[in-house]
């Protein structure tokens, strides 16, 4: 993604130049020199130089012994503090590691941003299947398991957006039909489960649950992507276990209950005097 913009019109204010340098980084090009920082964002080169010598000495950009340049950690610790970002991770790592644990696959947990998933955290292992996504990175809300969830519980007008296209193909079996995609996002309300069947890559299979907050709130989603020769319902129950410990955990009403159909479990009886444990 590059920051200029259509017919080679530049941004005019500082702060969106500042952001359209930004911008001119992606995970294939992490560092960029000053004459490439110019082409990519369409600005004129002395303006270039004086916007990045500002995130230089702010920290936003570093730059290396080669003469390079790439972000900055100051700006790493500025995006930390956003909500859906690290304080989310924080609260949901540990019921994402047990996940791992029961699957040794790919465990990932995202939020929506408009028409896009961004993954705030992934966890994976050596024998797990390929994925095309990354943490921090961005991808279409209609192909994968957490993208589904997360557009079956955006708003309306967000869901008409989406519907409206273009809808891009990756495999032969990702849904680009429109009416299919609104059934499939249906079904994910009603059972509180999507599963993105080799709409991605040819050899993975996700199943991603909802993660609810306060107000039962959708706030992310939780996704384990597994090879598409494992049967669904053996990861099903362990994802649907981790996404409501972690929405109890983040104060969500629904996760609060008790699940329908399971009962308290008696107390033990207690033998002998008052407050002495029962024998053995």
């Amino acid at each position: 993604m590059t920051g200029r913009r259509s017919g080679g019109e530049a941004p005019t204010s500082l702060a969106t130049k500042a952001l359209t340098i930004l911008a001119s980084f992606t995970p294939e090009r992490p560092r960029l020199t000053l004459s490439e920082l110019a082409r990519e964002s369409g600005l004129a080169l002395t303006t270039t130089h004086r916007v990045v010598g500002d995130l230089l000495a702010w920290g936003a950009l570093e730059r290396g012994s080669d003469g390079a340049y790439q972000i900055g950690l100051r700006l790493w610790e500025t995006a930390s503090l956003a909500p859906r970002g690290t304080p989310l991770r924080e609260v949901a790592l540990p019921y994402m590691e047990d996940l791992y644990e029961a699957t040794h696959e790919n465990v990932q947990l995202a939020v929506r941003e408009d028409l896009e998933v961004v993954y705030v955290e992934r966890l994976t292992g050596r024998g797990a299947v390929r994925v095309l996504t990354r943490v921090g990175g961005r991808f279409a809300l209609h192909a994968t398991g957490v993208g589904l969830v997360l557009l079956a519980h955006a708003p309306t007008d967000v869901q008409e957006e989406a519907l409206a296209g273009p809808l891009r193909r990756w495999t032969d079996l990702t849904i680009t039909d429109p009416a299919r995609l609104r059934a499939v996002l249906a079904e994910v309300r009603r059972t509180g489960v999507a599963v993105s069947d080799r709409q991605v890559t040819v050899d993975a299979l996700s199943v991603a649950c909802p993660v609810h907050g306060r107000g039962d709130r959708v706030l992310a989603a939780l996704s384990v992507v597994v090879h598409a020769d494992t049967p669904v319902h053996a990861v099903r129950p362990a994802v649907q276990a981790a996404a409501r410990g972690m929405s109890r955990a983040l104060g969500a009403p629904s996760a609060l209950r008790r699940p329908e159909g399971i009962r308290p479990r008696p107390s033990r009886p207690r033998s002998g005097r008052s407050g002495e444990e029962p024998p053995l």
